[in-house]
C-alpha cells in the first residue's frame, strides 16, 4: 500500500504494511496533520480516530524511517532515529528511499497524507 506524505512543496513516498492498522490509517486517508517534535528521536501528532491493533505484535522496534501508531495515546509517528522496542507500538510501514529528508526538520511540520495515485 503506497501513500505520500506531502510537507511544503516536498512529496514523500512511503509503503505501509498489509496489517489491520495499516488498512484502518488508509480509510482515514487524505488527512492533514501537523507533525511535533517527541524529544529528538521523532515526529508525532494525533489521529482523528483509534486505529486497530489487531494482528500486532504487543511491542515494535521502531527504526529511522519507519511510521508507526503509538496505541496508548493514539498517535501517529515518524521515526528520525532508530529506538528502542517499545510496547504499544505498531509499526505501519516506512518511507522509501531518501524520505526522511523533508521531514527531519526541527518544530512543528504541516503534512498531508494520501494514497499514491
Amino acid at each position: 500500500m503506497n501513500i505520500t506524505i506531502k510537507a511544503g512543496e516536498r512529496e514523500v513516498a512511503a509503503t505501509l504494511q498489509d496489517s489491520a492498522a495499516a488498512r484502518d490509517f488508509m480509510s482515514l486517508l487524505p488527512l492533514t496533520l501537523v507533525l511535533e517534535d517527541y524529544g529528538d528521536t521523532e515526529k508525532i501528532s494525533p489521529l482523528p480516530g483509534k486505529l486497530s491493533a489487531a494482528g500486532a505484535p504487543s511491542v515494535g522496534k521502531p527504526f529511522r524511517g519507519a511510521i508507526a501508531y503509538y496505541a496508548p495515546w493514539g498517535n501517529l509517528c515518524i521515526f528520525r532515529k532508530d529506538f528502542r522496542p517499545s510496547g504499544g507500538l505498531v509499526i505501519l510501514g516506512s518511507l522509501d528511499g531518501d524520505g526522511l529528508k523533508a521531514l527531519d526538520v526541527p518544530g512543528k511540520l504541516r503534512v498531508t497524507i494520501d494514497v499514491k495515485r
